[in-house]
């Protein structure tokens, strides 16, 4: 039989069969996909083959193989730092959810986000939540974010899942495709998907007053399907997002406004370091491209994995 992962539990699969029924898989052996070393080899997203199995009364579905994948998105497992962690496969769109406090979203966080999307080519787009929130001098900030990110190409949503704010443009972008949430714990994953499916019911809890960080209310990710088509994939809050599998040499690549201007470097392996007649370190005294984009790229290039609750917003 042949289906979706809906839900992992790092032990148990929620498969979605061709027909339309939940099973509950295991997997037997070893899985290696392609030489990743996960700490998860099934992910949610992940097209498989699996058969069933009588046990007693009950019924038990085994994975026997895992489809080709056509993206991913993966981070450095939190406790193993050789091992990678696959928040899901086979996506379509991925929103990163923003806030500006309660808990706080830093550059760096938001552009390991987008260097990691754009290396599996998957489209994201911030989506700036709580705006119902903040006050007029925050709201400057905000655009000012925003600005800085559609400068560069992407697409930014200002949104407020409590009081539906451009809910209905997160919908449309989402129509008949896999989306994946992602961001801190409490910035309004499990909200905006309740605002978005009602009929969900998703848990969500307050925000800790002591440390201004959400409490974990998703503690796996799940794909949920929606009414209006398409399925939406919740995953747990996370605190840091470390970049794998980049040489250094591609790590520009994946910074857009680096890239276009690669070709005007003086040498064709540039790291926008200290090489002499840099288009990127150029452009950055021009105030064309932002210091913050910059400092983040250091920070990817130097694989310095402790920064992403600083804010690197000023020169």
């Amino acid at each position: 039989m042949k289906g979706i992962v809906y839900k992992s539990t790092g032990s148990w699969y929620s498969v979605k069969a061709e027909n339309g029924s939940f099973y509950d898989c295991r997997i037997k052996g070893k899985f290696r996909i392609g030489g990743i070393k996960s700490t998860n080899p099934v992910a949610v997203g992940d097209h498989v083959d699996f058969e069933i199995e009588k046990k007693g009364d009950e019924t038990v579905g085994v994975i026997k193989h895992i489809d080709e994948r056509e993206n991913y998105i993966i981070r450095k497992s939190v406790n193993l730092s050789k091992q990678t962690h696959i928040i899901a496969a086979n996506i379509d769109l991925a929103f990163l959810l923003v806030t500006l406090n309660n808990p706080p979203t830093f550059t760096t966080f938001i552009d390991r986000f987008l260097v990691t999307a754009e290396a599996y080519h998957i489209k994201a787009v911030l989506l700036f939540n709580k705006i119902d929130t903040y006050t007029e001098d925050e709201l400057l900030e905000i655009k000012f974010l925003a600005a800085l990110y559609r400068k560069i190409g992407y697409e930014c949503i200002g949104i407020s899942a409590i009081t539906g704010k451009n809910i209905e443009k997160v919908t449309a972008l989402m129509k008949n495709k896999v989306s994946m949430f992602s961001g801190h714990s409490g910035v309004g994953k499990s909200t905006l998907i309740n605002s978005l499916e009602p009929g969900l019911h998703l848990k969500t809890s307050k925000i800790s007053e002591q440390h201004l960080q959400g409490q974990h209310t998703t503690t796996f990710a799940e794909m949920f399907d929606l009414s209006f088509g398409g399925q939406i994939i919740d995953t747990p809050g996370i605190k840091g997002f470390g970049v794998v599998e980049m040489d250094k040499e591609e790590i520009g690549v994946y910074f857009p406004e680096f890239f276009e201007r690669k070709n005007d470097c003086k040498f064709n392996n540039c790291l926008h370091l200290e090489e002499p007649h840099c288009a990127v370190k150029k452009a950055l005294e021009n105030e064309e491209i932002a210091w913050s984009r910059y400092k983040s790229y250091l920070q990817i290039l130097e694989g310095e994995e402790d920064h992403f609750r600083k804010d690197i917003h000023e020169k």
